[in-house]
């Protein structure tokens, strides 16, 4: 029985591509089984042990070329074949940069806490801050302290698990952030319903508060009590 391998497919562009298609039905059968619709270049190293890395660089392209699969940043990706996959923006954002989790005015969105939803895909990580933009949109990673790394959830979203902040450390984290480099920041100018934050946990927004050194009476409860 003849052993084909990727290397192979490549070189015949005419019987043996049809290989490649069916090493790439092998593949989506692998990540569809563990609902692992989005990977990376590291993780087809270790399905395909095998093959070269180089090869394996060139089935990516020609698997982009056919539509049968998106980038979303350098070295990951995310199954486009069959059909639309609907992954939802949240979900990718806990893969395109980890560690990380959904927080900031995204999280604020989710919650109702601010009217409006983000024009990005806000998220808080130990790792530098950085940016990326694919066919999905803007998704915004920033920078906080490991020590504040905390305080997030579990949520379903489209049926995919996402890591997103609790409310109170959305909030928290959107007030650290907002006003570390900045001391002009207005939360009175902020389209904040503050009524909603009024009914949150004060006990957990005052134990995140510490992990940043926030003086809350100063940046958000003297706006507060402005409201009432």
């Amino acid at each position: 029985m003849t052993n084909y391998t990727l290397s192979s497919i490549i070189l015949d562009k005419g019987q043996n591509w049809a290989l490649s298609q069916m090493k790439f039905e092998k593949l989506i059968t692998l990540l569809t089984a563990r609902k692992f619709p989005v990977f990376s270049l590291e993780e087809l190293c270790t399905f395909y042990p095998q093959e070269k890395r180089a090869t394996l660089k060139k089935c990516l392209l020609r698997w982009r070329e056919k539509g049968w699969i998106e980038r979303l940043r350098r070295g990951l990706y995310a199954l486009a074949f069959p059909g639309n996959l609907n992954l939802p923006d949240l979900y990718l954002a806990n893969k395109i940069y980890t560690p990380s989790y959904v927080s900031l005015e995204t999280a604020l969105s989710n919650y109702n806490i601010i009217p409006e939803v983000a024009i990005a895909v806000t998220s808080v990580t130990c790792k530098p801050t950085q940016r990326f933009k694919n066919q999905h949109g803007l998704f915004i990673y920033r920078t906080i302290q490991p020590r504040a790394f905390c305080g997030y959830q579990i949520e379903k979203h489209g049926g995919y698990d996402v890591l997103i902040a609790e409310p109170e450390k959305a909030l928290v984290d959107y007030l650290y952030l907002n006003t570390c480099h900045n001391t002009k920041f207005n939360l009175m100018a902020q389209r904040l319903d503050h009524k909603r934050i009024s009914t949150m946990n004060h006990e957990k927004i005052q134990t995140y508060a510490k992990f940043y050194g926030i003086n809350l009476q100063e940046i958000l409860y003297a706006n507060l009590r402005r409201t009432h």
